[in-house]
């Protein structure tokens, strides 16, 4: 408030000066008006264009100056002849005197014309007016004058119009800044300055040491609010406020938000080889729609660890089967030993041993990486155990993984496609239940592909399988197993394909490049 009244009274000081300055001008112009005035009248006097030619003429000019001066209330009228001999003067003791003034040289040369001057009595507007008798010929020069009013004594003569307007002035003033000051006060949320500055610090402060990446768009879609996080996951070193997030950032999809007018929730992306998990939302004000926000947070650790348990999990899964696979066997033997069919039980024993070593051998020889390799050897013990025959192409490969995929990736694609294949055939009567699993690669594409002779899908089934939750199976936490696939492939740059028959089987086929994609 003490602001508010003194930015009042500042401005009230400038529009003062302002206004002294025109005061000023004003009575400098009509001033002049007046001098002209009164000298043209003087000049065009008969008596004097006669008497101005007489050596002792100043006795009928004097007089009749110094009423004029009066009447006209001028500060002296100064008539002169040619050669610049005064023939009236306010002093009387300069008549017949020489005027020695630069300032009238242009008025003996037939100009007419005001000028300010510093003269003997102080400052001072003059009007010089040539006098021209009845031949047209210049006689002499009428010089009027009248001396400037000082600054303190226009202020006198005007103190009763500055004191209303000033008055006037400062009370309208003073009550527009108390309702300005409560209106800004409200905006403010009766916060006061300073306050409002502590706040932003830490407001700012704290939104920049987020762990979540925030974004916020305006509906022309230009940013308008990027933390730090932010930058961070989209590797964003300059400032972008302000410019359009399409030429900045094209993979937030924050754009669709504006365009469907509605929030998405925990949708992913993969930008630059992150996974990343956002929420964006419609920013409101008066139920109206201003911009949108998106909130990211990078998944990419998470996601790894998930991977890895699920790995851990399948390897934990495999041992059990093959436990209890062993336990079988080892049952078996026991068995043939006390029927005392001790070569059938070595025969089975070395049967059973060659089957094993073969296929380790196999994996170990053509699929470098162990973590896919042994998933691949414990659902083949897991397909036994379920009465599904397992068989993996012996023209696999697999030397290394594409470009954006690791080990987790692949664990976590070809287990939930062989668990799903798994399920399918147990919905099954047939007796020839078959699983076939082929891993292809070359210098171009590694191709995955994932064949059963199950219960198969219909139409409906495989347009909404990849769809998150979407399960045709009974129970809490399904629907994610190809729902995950979907999007490591989409994260690899890969193709996922599907063919599927109603009681003849479903085949999976993914192709990913196995070279980079050029910018």
């Amino acid at each position: 408030m003490l602001l508010s009244v003194g930015i009042v009274l500042f401005s009230l000081l400038i529009g003062g000066i302002i206004i002294v300055g025109s005061i000023i001008r004003l009575t400098e112009a009509e001033l002049g008006q007046r001098l002209m005035t009164t000298a043209r009248t003087v000049a065009e006097i008969p008596l004097i264009q006669k008497s101005i030619q007489e050596p002792d003429g100043w006795r009928t000019i004097a007089p009749t100056a110094r009423r004029i001066r009066i009447v006209n209330d001028v500060t002296y009228v100064v008539v002169m002849d040619m050669n610049r001999v005064r023939y009236s003067d306010p002093l009387d003791e300069r008549i017949g005197t020489v005027f020695l003034g630069k300032d009238a040289e242009e008025a003996f040369a037939e100009h007419t014309y005001i000028r300010k001057v510093r003269g003997e009595l102080g400052t001072a507007l003059r009007a010089y007016v040539p006098i021209m008798n009845t031949d047209h010929q210049q006689v002499g020069v009428v010089m009027v004058g009248h001396l400037l009013p000082s600054i303190p004594q226009i202020l006198y003569d005007q103190r009763e119009n500055i004191a209303i307007t000033f008055f006037l002035s400062l009370l309208f003033g003073i009550w527009g800044s108390y309702r300005l000051a409560r209106h800004m006060k409200r905006q403010m949320l009766n916060l006061e300055p300073e306050e409002l500055a502590r706040m932003l610090v830490e407001r700012t402060a704290t939104f920049h040491a987020m762990r979540e990446g925030v974004i916020a768009i305006d509906t022309q879609e230009r940013i308008t609010i990027v933390n730090d996080k932010a930058k961070q996951i989209f590797n964003i070193e300059d400032d972008v406020l302000g410019r359009p997030i399409r030429e900045v950032i094209p993979d937030t999809a924050l754009p669709e938000v504006l365009e469907k007018q509605q929030n998405f929730y925990d949708h992913e992306l993969h930008v630059g080889g992150a996974l990343i998990w956002s929420n964006r939302f419609l920013i409101r004000t008066d139920g109206k729609v201003v911009g949108a926000l998106a909130i990211f947070q990078d998944r990419t650790e998470v996601a790894r660890m998930a991977e890895e348990l699920t790995g851990v999990k399948a390897f934990v899964d495999a041992l059990r089967v093959q436990n209890h696979e062993y336990m079988n066997k080892l049952h078996t033997i026991a068995g043939l030993l006390q029927l005392n069919q001790k070569e059938k039980a070595l025969q089975y024993l070395f049967e059973i041993s060659e089957q094993q070593e073969e296929l380790t051998a196999f994996l170990s020889a053509k699929i470098t990486d162990e973590s896919v390799s042994g998933l691949l050897l414990g659902k083949v013990s897991r397909g036994k155990e379920l009465g599904i025959r397992l068989v993996i192409d012996r023209r696999s490969n697999l030397e290394r993984f594409p470009p954006y995929m690791d080990h987790h990736n692949f664990v976590l694609i070809l287990g939930n496609l062989i668990e799903n294949a798994f399920d399918a055939l147990e919905q099954t009567d047939k007796h020839d239940k078959e699983v076939y699993v082929s891993i292809e690669q070359d210098d171009d594409i590694c191709s995955i592909l994932v064949e059963d002779n199950g219960i198969g899908m219909d139409d409906e089934t495989r347009r909404r399988m990849l769809e998150r939750g979407f399960s045709t199976k009974a129970g809490k936490n399904r629907g994610l197993g190809l729902y995950l696939v979907q999007q490591l492939v989409a994260k690899g740059r890969g193709e996922l394909s599907c063919q599927s028959q109603p009681g003849e089987g479903t085949s999976f086929l993914i192709t990913f490049p196995m070279k980079e994609a050029e910018a």
